[in-house]
């Protein structure tokens, strides 16, 4: 065994019987509480700011007076596109969305008063719609995005 390693061994050892005897090492247990007494009020400020950072940065989610189960009628008035669809559409805090599981997408929003905008999709064709809602039901007008087909919606509220 080499020289550094006893020594280091037996240094642990004096250490160690040093311990036993007085119980603790005040040393040791007085710089051990310094280091406490210093990293606690750091630790405390670091998770008082990351809660308020958590808080802050997290957006309270007010469920909407629209929110819930829609179906929607869309009717073309002008244009070569089909007569009409009936889909279903979910709002959810707000947003709209398409409660299916056909290829369609729905997005869009309905604001406080109930004013709604709102994109379809299918593939490459889309159109947008704008209208109100009430509690109940909703209208609207509609245009397809490469302008040929437009026409009307209505929507009744299936559930809250």
């Amino acid at each position: 065994m080499n020289l550094d390693r006893r020594t280091a061994r037996e240094n642990g050892k004096e250490r160690l019987k040093q311990a036993r005897v007085n119980g603790v090492n005040n040393e040791i247990l007085e710089a051990a509480m310094t280091r406490l007494t210093r990293i606690i009020p750091a630790l405390a400020a670091l998770s008082i700011l990351a809660t308020t950072a958590v808080s802050a940065s997290t957006p309270v989610l007010a469920k909407s007076n629209f929110d819930g189960q829609w179906s929607v009628l869309i009717v073309t008035q002008k244009g070569t596109c089909d007569r009409a669809y009936r889909y279903p559409v979910k709002i959810d805090n707000g947003s709209v969305g398409y409660a299916g599981d056909a290829a369609f997408t729905v997005s869009g929003k309905v604001g406080a008063n109930g004013a709604v905008t709102v994109t379809v999709a299918c593939g490459s064709q889309s159109a947008k719609g704008q209208g109100k809602l009430s509690s109940t039901d909703g209208a609207g007008m509609w245009v397809a995005e490469t302008g040929d087909c437009s026409g009307t919606w209505t929507a009744e509220r299936r559930s809250s």
